[in-house]
């Protein structure tokens, strides 16, 4: 819920069970393969099984980047309260920034979160295990 602030206090839920991510790598033909066998009930994914998955190395490293753990890392440690603050904190334009912020989003690596007056980034996932379908 939000308080007189527009402060949800989710945010310090997030904070403190934050957790790993895992994330895997697949071949985009098996992993189209995996999910119809999950549609048709014929495989049941396990309970530690990453929910992220990646097409190649190449593509989980342009979400990782160096850049976008930097950035990370900023959200998590100095917890902006908005796109503006982090635009200002890290040096990068707000119309490049929000694009970052929507990928890491739709990853479940971070959470944008409405206040009554911005949307305020959270880290989800500070560190990650990352398994390699080969």
């Amino acid at each position: 819920s939000l308080d007189d602030k527009g402060y949800n206090h989710a945010r310090y839920w997030f904070r403190y069970f934050m957790k790993t991510l895992k994330v895997g790598i697949m071949p985009r033909e098996d992993f189209q393969k995996r999910v119809l066998e999950i549609a048709k009930g014929r495989y049941s994914p396990k309970r530690d099984e990453p929910k992220v998955w990646f097409s190649s190395i190449k593509s989980l490293g342009q979400v990782l980047s160096e850049n976008n753990i930097r950035l990370l890392k900023i959200i998590e440690q100095q917890q902006p309260e908005t796109l503006t603050e982090l635009s200002e904190m890290s040096g990068r334009k707000l119309s490049n920034l929000s694009r970052t912020l929507k990928t890491l989003e739709r990853y479940g690596i971070i959470s944008l979160v409405k206040t009554q007056t911005a949307i305020r980034p959270i880290a989800k996932a500070t560190s990650f295990n990352i398994l390699y379908a080969a």
